[in-house]
């Protein structure tokens, strides 16, 4: 097993546990060369290298393109000259823009709200090209607001769960964008992970398309800060900011396609997923 990673929004200590079973490349998939590299002798590849974050990509639109459009080029082109059978990539819920239709279904994509989802966009129909030009096996998954151990709750774009985790724990006030209730479907990286693999050993019939994958639940961003901060036993409060650019107001995935198509069925509630997640933030963050 080969890994390739920049360490841009990651860090080798997250690998510490597996170093000795894989062989880890360092590099940026900007490179075509060290795709080539690391595609090398793959049936089998996962693409999830992107930068990440819609006010990221707000703010310095040119990067976020140049990673995950011209950087997933790269990978499709690398995997096709090696001759892998199968890609699996990741998208985002963010390629369903504008719709307002709720639950959030394939087929049903509106105008990106940011560069970020525009990448997305672009992203699919490239894969779908691939695909139909050289024979390459490709399956997006869309994920919901993926969350976990091991998410980094440092830095100014860092997800919503570790920076409420992160208030919560130092009795500081939860910072939410809005009124709070906007509503994500956040899903846990065990569903994320277990999607993957279903994907990897999924029919023929299945490839040439995007799935969305996520919980099937919505929560507000209100109820999420009351759950942390009750799980943390903190009295830390929400503190109101102007809404972000790029962030659309509500989202719920349906599911029926990749029940179908892959048989994934989301196994972790956000109950269990929280209750999983504190012990590892409060080993980073609280002292020892």
């Amino acid at each position: 097993m080969r890994v390739l990673d920049n360490l841009a929004t990651g860090s080798r200590v997250n690998l510490e546990h597996c170093l000795d079973g894989i062989e880890f490349v360092e590099g940026d998939i900007r490179d075509l060369g060290i795709c080539r590299r690391a595609a090398e002798g793959c049936k089998l590849v996962f693409h999830h290298a992107a930068l990440g974050s819609v006010p990221r990509s707000v703010k310095d639109p040119a990067t976020s393109f140049a990673v995950n459009v011209q950087g997933t080029v790269n990978v499709l082109t690398a995997a096709k000259e090696a001759g892998v059978e199968r890609l699996i990539f990741a998208s985002s819920s963010s390629v369903y823009g504008d719709s307002e239709r709720l639950p959030k279904r394939e087929g049903e994509e509106g105008q990106a709200l940011s560069p970020y989802a525009s990448t997305k966009q672009i992203n699919e129909q490239v894969a779908t090209v691939f695909e139909t030009s050289y024979g390459l096996e490709t399956i997006g998954l869309r994920y919901f607001n993926i969350y976990g151990s091991r998410q980094d709750p440092e830095g100014p774009y860092a997800a919503v769960i570790p920076r409420f985790f992160t208030s919560a724990l130092a009795g500081e006030p939860m910072t939410i964008y809005g009124d709070g209730e906007q509503s994500r479907d956040f899903t846990h990286i065990f569903d994320a992970i277990r999607a993957n693999l279903l994907a990897a050993g999924a029919d023929r019939s299945a490839c040439g398309r995007s799935y969305n994958i996520a919980a099937g639940k919505a929560t507000s961003v209100l109820e999420l800060a009351r759950e942390i901060a009750q799980r943390c036993g903190s009295d830390s409060e929400p503190a109101h900011e102007p809404p972000r650019p790029g962030d659309v107001r509500h989202s719920l995935a349906d599911l029926s396609q990749v029940q179908s198509a892959l048989g994934f069925e989301p196994h972790v509630t956000l109950a269990d997923g929280l209750a999983a997640s504190i012990d590892y933030y409060r080993s980073i963050l609280e002292p020892q």
